[in-house]
């Protein structure tokens, strides 16, 4: 087992498989008993999020006659009431956390991920950050549930179809802690037979340990009912089949969020590649086998004042998947030339069987009504040995773009792997594995499908590599570049529940229990449940046997093998590249991490990386000064990730402490600190340039009302033009003849009309005092002051938008946790899909919806939080 770098003690332990997921913002979430704790991972004893699982009301879904309740369908059904006193005991246990999904990134108001939570009562809720109310609950936002129940009710619960699904074998999910509706039948039946009949049984399922593993409680008697129960003012009489089958559909288990469907410009904002991205689909699957598929759209605009919850959400389909309890999830997208985009799903239940459905992204976008389900099935997969499928992980290669794999955790402890062409659906069994000796927790695909990582209840952590269409197994890296592990967490665990993978597949999160007989019974039995352990996996081999020779001196680096090494160098380039894509915002954290801990070791390595990203990607040699001279043949996105790499990492010093007591500061990596720093002062001056230039073309655009399009709502009105046309005349003899001719422009457009469309306000007021304020910055501004008591001016120093250049208003603006920056409006999204600076702006105004991220380092904006909240690190 690889040693961690860090970890982080839960108050919870978890209950379920695949109890921990990692969100695109950096996020990472665990589903921990009967609450949710959102983790920081750059911040290890940093604040917290929380998300305390409220008990939830039973559905009406009709009465049934008293006699039903001895029917087969009937005994596994928890039925409840909340009149008695021994309900309101009972609603005292609060229910566990069963399955979490974070959303893609910009789902929430600010920009951020929703978190969707599945309970062991069935219940699903959608949570977002605290961002408004200063507090570590997370904010519920929509109840899924709710809107299912209601969609069924007017339908008269058709789409339940009368059908009752098997339950999951109680001897195969001995993880399924806190349920309450996992008692077997014969059990039920001998306790009814001495139970009075006008009392209601409850079924109640105590946690089972392993070696109680098929010992369950006896139900408990709850309250008294009439001729007729269950339901406070469902009026309709049903049998009990009906009964089961309703229940069944409003009683969810697992929940997956896809990936953001990419839409044509019939359907939404076009991209520079035709696509955009503006919805998901979340997937809820049930006791009856059905999946509820929701379409949810991102805000219509972002804010972090007083922003309400707009996701605009619309059930699109009902797919009957399986004929039991659906277990586990998993998507993926496929963006062929060949075909319209298509949007994967794996689904598996609880008697082994996988099935792989596929839906048109078109479809899903348009489709209004769920009539039926837009999904067509490609493959069943059907386990020989109807062991209960516990996790899938399906995803597209990345070496073959026309390559789906899908891996399959059974409860037995094997993994099962599929690879398909999807273009000619030829699907091939790369073969089954015993991979585990207990239940399979976790699955996860990384680096574009090259490698896969398992966990299982027998706490066990595995990678495995997929060579020659079948599997090998590889060691976890056991090196952490720069820092030690983690002695403070005692290495006494039990079992794994779930794993992780960062958003640059350089990190990886594992959940693990304590085992309380290997803990001290006085002081850490009590306190120690379970933990977050952290691993670096940026080393990982990715090939069975390779030769390739390092293009660095070994003998630099005697404290890392040759091979991982090499692998930390193609895997960190690898990672660099996957944030090209425009469609996401730069969320770099375990890159800027791990070149960081290298730095503070062996600094040499790191230069040695960035140069040679700077050679491949950037395009430019590793002369500096030759750099500086292409900027403008860079893309924007190319320009930002310049910008984090070498604030963070390169020009930021490492101080170390010398015997003598005495601490030096390291140099920069090369020695070049003259030439790093004005890299890193032209490339930020370069994406101003291309800022300034929209924002006068755009301005120039709107004022000639060729299409107004600056007049439509959601679209990007240029604000700022005057203190533009200051900063233009301050550098005047520095800047592009191009942008000077767009200044002179604006300048005559001035002249001619007040402006009205756009706020073009050239005077500015101090925020504090009503002094004037000259401009001298782009960035921070010093008022004129007024006299005070003293006959001293009191002047105050001011912020600037990093977009407008506008003085920010007293209000909460936006802020940039790399550059430091605020922004009182949002760029453009134009600017940052720019390949170099453009000879003509006007062929990038097709889409001018702003988005929420720095212009200068392409992370996401955020709402500037105190140190007792929990904020996320991109960087």
């Amino acid at each position: 087992m690889s040693s961690s770098f860090q970890a982080s003690i839960l108050v919870a332990s978890p209950s379920h498989p695949n109890s921990v997921a990692w969100s695109e913002e950096n996020l990472v979430a665990v589903a921990s008993g009967h609450i949710v704790t959102i983790l920081n991972p750059a911040k290890r004893f940093g604040s917290r999020g929380l998300i305390t699982i409220p008990p939830g009301k039973p559905f009406s879904v009709g009465f049934i006659e008293r006699k039903d309740l001895l029917s087969d369908c009937m005994l596994h059904i928890a039925l409840s009431r909340d009149s008695s006193p021994q309900e309101k005991q009972y609603r005292e246990n609060r229910p566990c956390v069963r399955s979490i999904s974070w959303s893609p990134i910009g789902f929430a108001s600010n920009s951020g991920c929703l978190l969707v939570v599945c309970t062991t009562e069935g219940h699903v809720r959608l949570y977002r950050m605290p961002f408004l109310e200063f507090s570590t609950e997370w904010v519920e936002v929509m109840d899924i549930s709710n809107m299912l129940y209601s969609y069924l009710k007017t339908t008269n619960f058709q789409a339940a179809n009368f059908r009752v699904s098997e339950g999951a074998d109680p001897s195969q999910a001995c993880f399924d802690e806190g349920d309450d509706d996992d008692l077997p039948i014969s059990i039920m039946r001998k306790e009814l037979k001495r139970r009075r009949l006008n009392a209601l049984p409850v079924m109640e399922v105590k946690a089972c340990s392993q070696k109680q593993k098929n010992t369950f409680t006896a139900p408990r008697l709850r309250s008294r009912f009439s001729k007729k129960v269950f339901g406070d003012g469902c009026q309709s009489l049903i049998t009990a089949e009906e009964y089961a089958s309703r229940n069944a559909m409003l009683s969810s288990l697992i929940v997956a969020w896809s990936p953001c469907l990419p839409q044509t410009s019939g359907c939404g904002i076009s991209s520079a590649n035709g696509l955009t991205s503006s919805c998901s689909v979340l997937a809820v699957g049930g006791k009856s086998g059905v999946l509820s598929l929701w379409r949810i759209h991102k805000p219509e605009s972002y804010s972090i004042m007083n922003s309400p919850d707009s996701n605009k959400t619309a059930l699109v389909g009902l797919l009957d998947a399986h004929d039991t309890w659906i277990t586990t999830i998993s998507w993926s997208l496929f963006i062929s030339d060949a075909s319209d985009p298509l949007l994967l799903l794996a689904t598996g239940c609880s008697n082994g069987s996988v099935k792989i459905w596929q839906a048109c992204c078109r479809r899903l976008v348009e489709s209004s009504e769920p009539s039926g389900s837009p999904f067509s099935l490609l493959k069943e997969v059907n386990a020989a040995d109807f062991a209960m499928a516990t996790m899938v992980s399906l995803t597209v290669s990345g070496q073959s773009p026309n390559k789906m794999l899908l891996a399959i955790g059974k409860g037995s402890g094997s993994i099962e792997v599929w690879t398909c062409d999807i273009l000619l659906r030829r699907f091939e069994k790369a073969g089954s594995y015993d991979a585990h000796n207990h239940a399979v927790t976790g699955l996860s695909w990384a680096f574009d499908g090259r490698c896969l990582y398992s966990c299982s209840q027998d706490d066990s952590t595995r990678c495995w590599i997929l060579h020659e269409n079948s599997l090998c197994e590889v060691p976890i890296p056991s090196n952490t570049p720069g820092v030690e592990g983690s002695a403070d967490v005692p290495d006494a665990f039990c079992s794994c529940l779930g794993l992780a993978v960062s958003p640059g597949n350089l990190v990886l999160a594992v959940v693990r229990a304590f085992s309380t007989a290997l803990l001290n019974p006085m002081y850490e039995a009590r306190a120690l449940k379970a933990a977050v352990e952290f691993l670096w996996i940026g080393g990982q081999q990715l090939e069975i046997s390779s030769t390739v020779c390092p293009d660095f001196d070994v003998k630099i680096f005697p404290d890392f093998p040759e091979k991982e090494l090499i692998s930390w160098e193609n895997n960190i380039l690898w990672s660099l590249n996957q944030h090209e894509p425009l469609d996401k915002p730069l969320v770099v954290w375990d890159v800027v991490a791990a070149l960081w801990a290298f730095k503070q070791s062996i600094p040499k390595y790191v230069e040695h990386i960035v140069l040679k990203w700077l050679k491949s990607s950037v395009g430019v040699s590793a002369n500096l000064s030759e750099a500086i001279k292409c900027l403008s043949e860079i893309s924007s996105r190319k320009l930002q990730l310049l910008n984090i790499i070498s604030k963070l990492v390169v020009l930021k010093k490492v101080e170390t402490d010398k015997l003598d007591g005495k601490s030096q500061l390291l140099e920069v990596i090369g020695g070049a600190e003259l030439d790093w720093t004005q890299l890193h002062s032209n490339s930020e001056m370069e994406l101003r340039d291309r800022l300034v230039g929209y924002s006068f073309t755009v301005f120039l655009d709107v004022a000639s009302a060729s299409h107004g399009k600056g007049t439509k709502p959601g679209y990007w009105v240029p604000i700022g033009t005057a203190q533009m046309e200051q900063w233009v005349a301050i550098r005047r003899k520095d800047i592009k003849n191009h942008l000077k001719l767009l200044a002179d422009e604006v300048r005559t457009v001035k002249k001619s009309q007040r402006p009205s469309f756009c706020e073009y306000v050239e005077k500015e007021e101090c925020s504090f005092c009503s002094a004037s304020v000259p401009f001298d910055s782009p960035d921070s501004a010093i008022c004129q002051g007024v006299k005070c008591d003293t006959g001293n001016d009191l002047t105050h120093k001011l912020s600037r938008c990093a977009v407008s250049m506008r003085i920010c208003p007293i209000a909460p603006v936006w802020h940039c946790m790399c550059c430091q920056r605020w922004a009182s409006i949002l760029a453009p999204s134009p600017i940052f899909r720019m390949p170099g600076y453009p000879s003509d702006f006007k062929s990038n105004t097709d889409d001018e919806h702003p988005k929420p991220w720095c212009p200068f380092c392409g992370i996401p904006l955020k709402k500037l939080l105190p140190e007792f909240l929990l904020s996320p690190s991109f960087v």
